[in-house]
């Protein structure tokens, strides 16, 4: 869900800190900031790990997100992921009034930005897409990770070879496996570098027999189906996508593993095949049950979900 207000995060904050799980996630928010709602979450005594997945760079200048990232930090106490990602074409252009001349580029010169003021350094970039001539002043803070969200081979090679952690949205666990894991793995080893973590941000929701798949999906990620991204990663993963066809593309989301369904032990041993995977990090998202039931039915199914992974997820 996106807060409308800063303590509706709150009721998600405490089930981090009550519980085995490991990290509260929030989308790019609309409404309001997410780095702002994770402050005023540690600023109510919910001081828990953090991280966006992900953030929409022409939302913001690296500086402005280096400052961001690092406030949370700081108000959290803990580290905090970072995680950015380019958008869609066609958002770039109505935020930056032009697309990327290259997706790959501007990544890299947005994480060089960001990792060199984070770092403390004096940062000197004359890019073809970012400039950042400035460096932040010192601060003790707990470390801040920069993610990159990846869907396809060639943003996953750069994320091993720039990025503190990988993460992806809708990607099946064997899409995960054949293609994602692989193709980090060469951009580190290219890098010479340690492997970045892998995080999977999987939808997800409790079958029930009044329940409407279709309508879960589709509040979920209706939006995402639309952008030529990600229709692209699902057919390299074997999910045809057609949107003259809502009921049967989803019924292709859940049987080719992108979109989980099941009851709690179901989804907790689904969970566990990302984990087989190469992933470190399950994201448990009920943004469809939050959107056709409420946050306080997502709230509950999070926790049994969340026992039946052995505390091996998070919301």
């Amino acid at each position: 869900m996106m807060p409308t207000r800063h303590e509706q995060i709150l009721s998600f904050a405490a089930l981090v800190q009550w519980t085995g799980a490991l990290r509260l996630w929030q989308g790019q928010a609309l409404s309001l900031d997410a780095h702002h709602s994770f402050v005023f979450a540690a600023g109510a005594g919910f001081r828990v790990p953090m991280g966006t997945g992900v953030s929409l760079m022409p939302l913001k200048h690296p500086h402005d997100a280096a400052v961001h990232a690092r406030s949370v930090a700081v108000a959290s106490g803990h580290p905090f992921v970072a995680g950015i990602g380019p958008g869609g074409i066609d958002f770039q252009r109505n935020i930056a009034g032009a697309a990327y001349g290259s997706q790959l580029k501007a990544v890299r010169e947005y994480v060089t930005a960001m990792r060199g003021l984070l770092d403390g350094e004096e940062v000197d970039l004359d890019g073809e897409h970012f400039t950042a001539h400035d460096v932040l002043p010192p601060l003790p803070t707990p470390p801040v990770e920069i993610g990159l969200g990846v869907l396809r081979p060639a943003m996953a090679r750069l994320a091993g070879e720039i990025a503190d952690v990988a993460i992806t949205w809708l990607t099946p666990a064997s899409y995960i496996r054949d293609v994602i894991v692989p193709a980090i793995e060469e951009g580190a080893k290219e890098a010479g570098r340690p492997l970045p973590r892998l995080v999977a941000m999987v939808p997800m929701y409790v079958a029930q027999p009044d329940r409407d798949p279709t309508r879960i999906v589709l509040q979920s990620n209706a939006g995402h189906l639309m952008l030529p991204h990600y229709v692209d990663m699902l057919t390299r993963s074997g999910i045809e996508i057609d949107p003259q066809q809502p009921v049967e593309t989803v019924k292709r989301l859940i049987s080719g593993g992108a979109f989980l369904t099941g009851d709690p032990e179901d989804l907790g041993r689904q969970i566990g095949e990302f984990h087989a995977a190469g992933v470190d990090e399950v994201v448990i998202n009920l943004t469809g049950v939050a959107a056709s039931y409420g946050p306080q039915t997502a709230l509950s199914e999070i926790e049994s979900i969340l026992g039946s992974a052995g505390g091996e997820a998070t919301p």
